[in-house]
């Protein structure tokens, strides 16, 4: 939408500049035409990623977020939109039927690149996700002031009273109905881009709030920076695979539970994509 807009009103901008030309009584509106649209859409880009930079300026995350911000969540659909279709990116989902139409869930996923939740977000625009995220992503220019205002959660791996703060509060955003909790149990991003075993502690926040467990499975995105910098299109794939519900899992533990979704990935990744290092 937002991209969409802006070519409108390059077209726009350039036809006026045309007609104020007298572009249009002669051959001049060949050339004034495409340089006119080319300035306007560069300087409407520059403007939108000005306002971007603004709002972003304007958020403090020393300051508790209680509550997801419906405006930052609605602008951080429409930049990723356009920077989706900048990049040439095309999203090839399935699946997406089984996403729970009433309350709330917990979504699980590989993770392959630090751009993943883009995609997440994407296809479940209308859940509300809130991501665990490693703490340094907070600290990244304009996400982590975005993920800050949707109720995203930085989590400490090395410290494991810390990370069970983390997982308390995405207990209670649950709870509270405030947002949908999405996670991705490897833990981090591995090299090899491979789907590793789990850490099964996230997996309290299920067992603890009786929600549905979205299992879903990503392809491509490693690729798609690289293939974008070599002007190439790309394509990502998202699978959503089963909806456990609570009484499916509520006489297993957390490890039992982690060792069944994985199992659940790595079935529909295949052996080229999962690694057979324990982790």
């Amino acid at each position: 939408m937002l991209l969409t807009a802006i070519f409108l009103l390059s077209v726009a901008a350039s036809a006026a500049v045309c007609g104020v030309a007298d572009g249009f009584c002669g051959l001049n509106w060949i050339w004034i035409l495409p340089l006119g649209f080319l300035a306007a859409f560069v300087l409407l880009l520059l403007l939108a990623f000005g306002f971007l930079w603004l709002i972003c300026k304007l958020v403090d995350q020393n300051k508790p977020q209680e509550n997801d911000s419906k405006f930052y969540r609605t602008m951080l659909h429409l930049y990723a939109d356009a920077a989706l279709c900048l990049a040439r990116v095309r999203i090839k989902a399935s699946g997406l039927e089984k996403t729970p139409k009433a309350g709330r869930f917990l979504l699980v996923c590989n993770h392959t690149d630090n751009i993943d939740p883009v995609f997440m977000l994407t296809c479940f625009r209308k859940s509300q996700l809130a991501f665990i995220s490693k703490r340094e992503v907070m600290g990244y220019f304009l996400a982590g002031e975005m993920m800050h205002k949707i109720l995203c959660q930085p989590i400490n791996r090395e410290n494991d009273r810390e990370a069970l703060k983390t997982i308390l509060k995405c207990i209670q955003i649950l709870k509270e109905d405030k947002a949908s909790i999405a996670v991705f149990p490897e833990g981090r991003i591995y090299p090899d881009k491979k789907l590793h075993h789990f850490r099964p502690g996230v997996f309290k926040i299920a067992t603890k709030t009786k929600v549905p467990i979205v299992v879903c499975t990503l392809r491509g995105t490693p690729y798609v920076v690289n293939r974008f910098l070599h002007l190439k299109s790309s394509t990502v794939e998202v699978r959503l695979l089963q909806v456990i519900q609570p009484e499916e899992y509520q006489e297993l533990t957390t490890v039992e539970l982690s060792d069944r979704i994985y199992q659940i990935m790595a079935l529909d990744l295949g052996p080229e994509l999962v690694s057979t290092d324990e982790v």
